[in-house]
């Protein structure tokens, strides 16, 4: 039977050099579901935007194994085959950050943040924490918790895994509504894969509030130069851009 593996991390903050400070995850296995959550230490001082954030602290990882030594990646190592799935809201950072750590995924990967840009189309943002308001997740969360033995706090790894896991009971009804019945592991893991096209106005740069479409218009060459140039551009917007251009 495979097991659903929902993971978050905390970092030493968003650069290249950035590493892991916290692995956090569940694994559903049938009705059990077993829980990591490591703090773990590295050389990589910890940025403090990305304190501000998480609130992990330099005292909190003092003299803590490093990530490859904790009981939780070493459970993920376990893990880590391809009749299990693995569940993370914009997957390709934390997946970046395991890479430093030398694990590459062989799971059948859900990325909720890209199912949830295919489902929620129409909301502002698609941030983890935005759908714990909008969906009002936040009240289902202290039974959630005490029947796992969890405490929740916001941008925590075990936190935000326990957020990721009640909306993912949103995304399957969503999946429901559109697509019928379906098995909906396999459609999430396909929309995983699907790229999103941006239809939405801009909210940045020299084009903001209006569209890739009405952009390539009037300047086809900002477009070139955005995906030449803008290196924060996720995977999405270069699809999109690429997509507009093509036509």
């Amino acid at each position: 039977m495979a097991k659903y593996i929902i993971l978050d991390t905390e970092t030493t903050g968003t650069g290249d050099n950035d590493r892991i400070i916290q692995l956090g995850f569940l694994v559903l296995n049938g009705k059990a579901v077993d829980v990591y959550n490591d703090l773990c230490s590295c050389d990589i001082p910890i940025a403090y935007p990305a304190m501000e954030v998480h609130g992990i602290t330099p005292e909190m990882i003092e003299g803590k194994p490093s990530c490859v030594e904790t009981e939780a990646f070493k459970t993920l190592c376990e893990l880590n085959t391809s009749d299990n799935v693995l569940i993370i809201h914009n997957a390709a950072f934390d997946l970046g950050m395991l890479s430093k750590e030398n694990f590459t995924s062989n799971m059948r990967l859900i990325d909720t943040l890209r199912c949830a840009k295919h489902l929620f189309e129409e909301e502002e943002a698609h941030r983890l924490q935005y759908f714990r308001y909008r969906l009002e997740l936040y009240k289902q969360e202290e039974a959630e918790a005490s029947a796992l033995g969890i405490v929740v706090k916001a941008h925590d790894a075990i936190g935000d895994v326990l957020v990721l896991k009640l909306f993912l009971t949103e995304l399957r009804k969503k999946l429901e509504e559109r697509f019928g019945s379906v098995n909906p592991i396999d459609k999430m893991v396909e929309l995983t894969q699907t790229p999103v096209f941006y239809t939405k106005a801009l909210k940045f740069g020299k084009y903001k509030g209006k569209t890739l479409t009405e952009i390539v218009d009037a300047d086809k060459g900002y477009l070139t130069w955005m995906l030449g140039n803008m290196e924060s551009l996720d995977d999405d917007m270069r699809y999109s851009i690429g997509k507009v251009l093509a036509s």
